[in-house]
């Protein structure tokens, strides 16, 4: 990124961005400092490649978080910790219980999935762009959705499809 053009567009990118990218890397893994790390690794892999995509680089950052996220869920499976006790969690209200089982449900999904519902439902990218974020086919975020969702509504059965987006 040679030219302060080139160096301000990133940095315009990044100041108005930032905030959607850190909701979708967190939707994504479930922990504030894995979205940070994701976002960070995203953003230092799309430098290399400014100049072909400033025109539109969110699409191209968000399918470097979507694999980045899958990738690194495979690497670090073997690594969780088990503890004595879970952690508290504090509710205070219905809705707030509400978004908890969801983001838990959420949470238990396999990392292909919970990126296809995040993309879809919560990015709000039709099938195709879910698609290509992720380097698949249409056919295939329609199962991984479908399978999703299904998932969910065990899990969540008080859960309607409108419910799944309102996480925004």
């Amino acid at each position: 990124m040679g030219e302060p053009e080139d160096r301000a567009g990133f940095e315009e990118f990044v100041a108005a961005r930032r905030p959607a990218l850190l909701r979708t890397a967190y939707l994504m893994t479930g922990s504030r400092e894995d979205a940070e790390d994701l976002v960070q690794v995203a953003l230092v892999k799309a430098v290399p490649h400014w100049r072909r995509i400033r025109d539109r680089p969110e699409p191209y950052v968000r399918r470097i978080l979507a694999r980045e996220s899958v990738s690194r869920w495979r690497r670090r499976r073997w690594r969780e910790v088990a503890t004595e006790a879970p952690p508290e969690t504090g509710r205070t209200d219905g809705d707030a219980d509400q978004r908890e089982d969801l983001r838990q449900a959420l949470l238990s999904l396999a990392p292909r999935q919970r990126a296809v519902v995040v993309l879809r439902y919560y990015e709000d990218l039709t099938e195709a762009q879910t698609a290509e974020a992720l380097g698949v086919t249409v056919g295939t975020v329609k199962s991984q959705a479908r399978d999703a969702l299904a998932r969910l509504r065990t899990l969540v059965p008080d859960l309607d499809d409108t419910e799944v987006g309102a996480g925004r």
